[in-house]
């Protein structure tokens, strides 16, 4: 039954049947909650993230195999050999810069799936699609925007050594500039992409345009960068692990015993099949785990720096009124018992911020919901911000 200020309250002692704590989290709560959307929404999660890890490792795939070339995949020259780990090094960071891609792409398409969860509203079949295809264009081009910032921010400082390789100039030169170059390069684009990560859900959830995106990533950054790190860096430890040894260890079995002593083109591609399906196995299942922490990283900061929960819970926001409201923009009747609650209306309004350009389009709803305004303090005297 909703409480006197209109907030489900029963909703509220459910956090952990629902798998993610409607209040700020610890980073402990953000992991757990990302693989309990997984697991309580496999079909949306799980569908999204075989579909993109299918996308990207089949492509990868494809490019090892005629980029490296056919003397290459034989190795059998000193030269040859170098050219085969200088293409394959190439190809593995091309697979690099594509998953992470893949992982920021699904994080967007995730944060309704988790937003929802995070309510305790109910999650109709295809509602993440139906929630994210609006800013479908404006989530691939603050994906694209985060990840050519962060490659832009490794590439500038290291232009120095290629350049003074370029012209031959002299050895120690050339070495110093390495040695400054790369770890620069590699600590600005570390800094950038966790600066920038959480623009992902937000040009979803907000509504935002990619620079408002970047904007409102930086102000939910402000203060917290140690430990927005610390939080994907554990989440990358479990990717690592379950990506590359849990998740492929019977797929490299099987290599090696069909393909271990067989030799020619033939057995080339069959090897190179069963390690594309190995990957594309293992990184649907990791991807949603990223993306998932990502989206609730998101959604701890606007709770903390915020107070999105208390916000709602102060204004009547239940999670019943919404869903009914969604129902009434539909067309489809509210069951018993579902309205009432005060609050349905007003679920639906505008909360500024965003920008609606959509032609006829309406942010109600579960959408609406997280619009923003002026950016307000939060009243929270728990953890510190």
């Amino acid at each position: 039954m909703p409480g006197p200020d209109g907030w489900d309250d029963a909703a509220d002692a459910a956090d952990v049947t629902r798998g993610v704590p409607f209040r700020p989290m610890s980073i402990s709560e953000m992991l757990d909650g990302a693989i309990a959307g997984i697991r309580r929404r496999p079909r949306a999660t799980l569908g999204l993230s075989a579909a993109a890890a299918t996308l990207i490792q089949a492509t990868s795939s494809v490019a090892a195999y005629f980029f490296i070339g056919e003397e290459a995949r034989d190795e059998v020259t000193p030269d040859v050999l170098m050219e085969s780990l200088g293409a394959q090094l190439t190809l593995s960071l091309l697979g690099m810069v594509l998953s992470a891609f893949g992982i920021l792409l699904l994080a967007g398409l995730m944060a309704p799936i988790l937003g929802r969860e995070l309510l305790g509203m109910p999650i109709a079949p295809r509602q993440s699609w139906r929630d994210a295809r609006p800013r479908l264009g404006r989530l691939i081009a603050t994906t694209a925007a985060v990840m050519g910032i962060s490659l832009g921010a490794l590439v500038l400082p290291v232009v120095p050594f290629f350049v003074l390789i370029a012209v031959g100039a002299h050895p120690a030169l050339t070495v110093l500039a390495g040695v400054f170059g790369f770890p620069i390069g590699i600590g600005l684009m570390v800094w950038l992409y966790i600066l920038f990560v959480q623009a992902v859900p937000a040009a979803v959830l907000e509504r935002q345009t990619v620079g408002g995106a970047l904007r409102r990533a930086r102000t939910l950054s402000k203060g917290r960068w140690f430990r927005t790190c610390g939080t994907l860096v554990l989440a990358l430890l479990v990717t690592v692990f379950m990506g590359f040894f849990a998740l492929r260890i019977p797929f490299l079995f099987a290599q090696l015993i069909f393909f271990g002593d067989a030799s020619g083109s033939g057995a080339t591609m069959g090897a190179l099949a069963v390690d594309t399906a190995g990957r594309i196995v293992a990184w649907s299942v990791v991807m949603p785990f990223d993306a998932g922490v990502i989206a609730l990283l998101y959604m701890d900061r606007r709770m903390r720096r915020e107070g999105f929960d208390l916000d709602l819970r102060t204004r009547g926001r239940s999670a019943a009124a919404v869903a009914a409201g969604e129902r009434e923009a539909a067309g489809t009747p509210a069951p018993a018992g579902a309205q009432g609650t005060g609050g349905a209306h007003e679920a639906g309004e505008q909360e500024g911020g965003g920008e609606q350009d959509g032609a006829g389009e309406q942010d109600e709803g579960f959408i609406g919901l997280w619009r923003t305004g002026p950016p307000q303090a939060r009243p929270w005297t728990g953890a510190g911000t």
